[in-house]
């Protein structure tokens, strides 16, 4: 039986109206109706028609998230596919791109892509798609990988945190762009580099966060984005900075583009919602890489963001445990960066985004169309038309919730985001026409799938 998903508030690609989306057995969206259509939804989209009237809450393509860590297989302790897209269902996320390190083994090879595939079979509450590494030594790997259907290509240019994924040199780099030269996938950097005249940290002062963010001064990203953007321009092959924090280095990115250049960047939640000055002292469930900065920095993020020089918003989703955080000793220099958040992107973005006039639309760009688009998946994802999955998330975004850690689906309940009030709350989520996440309802068994990138996928 078709189902008509109809509200008065449906962000389409055009802006935001009255309509109505019509769902096959396909899981796909057969047609979208406008609102005068809907006065006779049966005499325009057949008879045996269901039809679920959302009223005012918003009708929005389901949030891409293009930056997770799930971990899965080897370090389940920190989070699993299960848990992870749970609370990716629960934060209006309809797919997922899982990063390549932190798990064992890491997505460097073919094999170690079935590896992780086989491990993820069965668990997945939303689409998840893989992203492959690029490490010392794996070039030759890179092309049966992206046959085997990754989204694209991790490197880093600084030590990574784990020994199973090692930092790549710039002739790493280099070698990985030929290979990837006429492909149509992209290399995502985490652009920081080190610096030989960075003070050496006060070890006596390891609980102060600003021991630990003169560590990573502005610099280190400036430098790498300035050698990324060199990079894109010589081989031209789509480049993509992950989670840019330092304003610092948003002119590099300006300019790439001006000059034609197939660079694109993202920074995530916690840097648009977060400032260094309010950080208390051991708080580690506020460490990430690159760090948090200051209040002023954030507003020019903002800024870049209005202005298209920042293409999206991700979670950048890296849990642990409260050992790997430090939780007990609240020391900065030795705990795990990284910040733990899927569940709560979407409020997290809308509370703030909505202070600063940004407007639903530009939440389906930012959150949805645009990664969607960096992973090769917008012919099927993030955005609502005739022929795309039916991938849909129903919130209220004038309503108001307090993150309870009884709420919270990933595994382990460390999130700066604790008892933090969020204005959006999601009711619903849909995945190709069925629904993965209602609130106040128990989970349905898990019915999403692990997305390969085919060729027809791929329009970039």
């Amino acid at each position: 039986m078709a189902t008509l998903f109809r509200s008065r508030r449906v962000v389409l690609p055009g802006g935001v109206r009255e309509a109505g989306l019509l769902v096959g057995g396909d899981g796909r969206v057969a047609r979208v109706l406008e609102a005068h259509e809907l006065l006779d939804p049966a005499h325009a989209a057949g008879p045996h028609l269901q039809v679920e009237d959302l009223g005012e809450l918003v009708l929005m393509p389901g949030v891409v998230d293009s930056h997770v860590h799930v971990n899965e297989p080897g370090r389940t302790a920190w989070e699993g596919f299960s848990t992870a897209t749970r609370a990716a269902a629960a934060g209006g996320i309809t797919t997922i791109v899982d990063m390549p390190l932190n798990s064992i083994p890491p997505t460097t090879t073919k094999a170690n892509l079935e590896i992780k595939l086989e491990a993820a079979k069965g668990k997945v509450h939303v689409d998840v798609a893989f992203w492959g590494g690029v490490v010392s030594g794996n070039q030759r790997h890179l092309k049966d990988m992206v046959e085997a259907g990754v989204v694209g290509f991790k490197c880093f240019l600084c030590p990574t945190g784990v020994q199973e994924f090692s930092s790549a040199s710039v002739a790493d780099v280099e070698e990985a762009l030929k290979e990837l030269q006429g492909t149509k996938s992209v290399l995502a950097f985490h652009a920081e580099v080190d610096l030989p005249d960075v003070e050496p940290p006060q070890k006596d002062k390891a609980r102060k966060y600003q021991t630990y963010l003169n560590t990573r001064p502005p610099l280190m990203e400036v430098t790498a984005i300035r050698k990324v953007a060199e990079l894109c321009q010589q081989y031209k092959v789509r480049c993509h900075i992950v989670h840019l924090s330092a304003a610092e280095a948003l002119p590099i990115v300006r300019n790439a583009k001006a000059r034609g250049n197939q660079l694109t960047a993202e920074t995530c939640h916690h840097y648009l919602s977060l400032a260094s000055e309010n950080i208390p002292d051991g708080a580690t469930q506020f460490k990430c890489c690159p760090p948090i900065r200051n209040q002023k920095n954030q507003e020019h993020l903002w800024t870049a963001l209005r202005s298209n020089v920042l293409d999206m918003v991700v979670s950048d989703h890296s849990p642990a445990t409260a050992d790997t955080k430090r939780l007990e000793d609240g020391n900065f220099l030795e705990a795990w960066g990284g910040i733990a958040s899927v569940q709560f992107g979407l409020s997290l973005f809308w509370t703030a985004a909505s202070e600063r006039k940004f407007t639903l639309t530009d939440v389906a760009k930012f959150l949805c169309h645009k990664p969607a688009k960096l992973c090769s998946l917008e012919r099927r994802k993030g955005h609502i038309a005739e022929g795309m999955d039916a991938d849909f998330v129903i919130w209220d975004p004038e309503a108001s919730f307090v993150v309870d850690p009884s709420a919270i689906h990933f595994k382990n309940k460390i999130t700066p985001y604790l008892n933090k009030t969020l204005k959006g709350r999601v009711i619903r989520t849909i995945v190709r026409g069925k629904t993965v996440y209602e609130v106040g309802k128990d989970f349905p068994a898990p019915q999403g799938h692990l997305i390969l990138l085919s060729n027809d996928m791929q329009s970039n």
